[in-house]
């Protein structure tokens, strides 16, 4: 997004009346949190494949700290 259109978002913002802003930035706030949710499954889903492909590892905190040791 471009820092003009950002501005222009807040200018626009700092217009509104007190319920307004209350109610946008409620609903703002439940966009952020499902967007950081869709990508937290969406990088959890590469994760899996990546395990299933065999390009994870799994192990303990030690067995993947002796591993990194051997790179």
């Amino acid at each position: 997004m471009k820092v003009a259109t950002v501005n222009k978002i807040i200018e626009d913002f700092n217009r509104l009346p007190l319920d307004d802003k209350e109610y946008a930035a409620e609903v703002i706030k439940k966009q952020l949190i499902e967007a950081k949710r869709l990508a937290i499954a969406k990088r959890a889903k590469e994760a899996m494949a990546n395990l299933r492909k065999g390009n994870s590892k799994i192990g303990n905190i030690k067995e993947l700290y002796k591993d990194l040791e051997s790179d």
